[in-house]
């Protein structure tokens, strides 16, 4: 009698926020161990140059307006080569709970009874301002953030309270991804909301590569500014005074500048 095959599993593993010495030792060993991998658009190519040949490269990346792969379809994917004994890694941009949908393939794969491990990336929301010289919390400025995304199921950009009164009232930081479409949307619900129109804004484009930029201008003229330097995605936003220019200790004229990276 044929053995059935062995179970199959899937991992799903954070690949942080795009550089590939940035993806922890764990996610390194899951990628060298996988059998099929499944990939977003914004992860590290270059981990995936030493498979062997028989592994299988799937690509199910998503842009603004286009998906190669519905996310129906990436789950039935999931639990189809699993259940044919494969080891499959599901490599997603930054960490694969922080919006990123993670959840959603987890469940499927639990409810289809197929084995599940979660490998945490390192979050694009915390690593790339930090990359820019921007921390998040600050000793005398701020001591709490709030993490939001302006890609909704209707399309459309929608703040919710807590994230306006994170700027209006000065109590957090707002890091905002994908937000660089919804930019001029965002900047009139925070004024219209009575934000002070010179709060510090800082637009992190490509962060952790060799083409890093920061764009920095005030609240109010946030949205002009990305225009006329012509900012593009992937970028993280962030709204609060620990974007303003000069903050940390040492600096003066070259902060959110990290060596070699460009400012507009």
């Amino acid at each position: 009698m044929t053995a059935p095959p062995a179970p199959g599993r899937v991992t799903l593993v954070g690949a942080g926020p795009g550089a590939a010495d940035l993806l922890t030792y764990r996610a390194w060993r899951a990628i060298a161990r996988a059998d099929v991998v499944v990939h977003d658009r914004l992860v590290p190519l270059e981990v995936l140059d030493d498979l062997g040949p028989d592994v299988e490269v799937i690509d199910v990346g998503k842009a603004p307006g286009k998906h190669k792969v519905a996310q129906d379809g990436i789950n039935d994917l999931l639990v189809e080569h699993a259940r044919r004994g494969r080891h499959v890694v599901r490599l997603k941009g930054g960490d694969p709970f922080v919006f990123g949908r993670g959840g959603e393939e987890y469940a499927a794969c639990t409810a289809a009874g197929v084995a599940v491990e979660v490998v945490p990336g390192v979050s694009s929301a915390l690593s790339v301002p930090a990359l820019a010289g921007i921390p998040v919390t600050h000793r005398g400025t701020t001591t709490a953030f709030h993490v939001v995304t302006a890609h909704t199921r209707s399309g459309e950009q929608e703040l919710d309270d807590t994230a306006v009164s994170c700027v209006t009232l000065r109590t957090a930081t707002l890091v905002i991804l994908m937000g660089v479409s919804s930019l001029p949307a965002i900047v009139s619900r925070l004024l219209d909301a009575g934000a002070d129109p010179a709060t510090p804004v800082a637009i992190v484009e490509k962060g952790s590569t060799p083409e890093q930029r920061v764009t920095r201008a005030a609240l109010d003229l946030a949205a002009k500014r990305a225009d006329e330097v012509g900012v593009r995605a992937p970028a993280v936003i962030v709204i609060g005074d620990v974007a303003a220019e000069g903050l940390l200790e040492g600096v003066s004229g070259d902060s959110g500048r990290r060596p070699g990276a460009a400012r507009a």
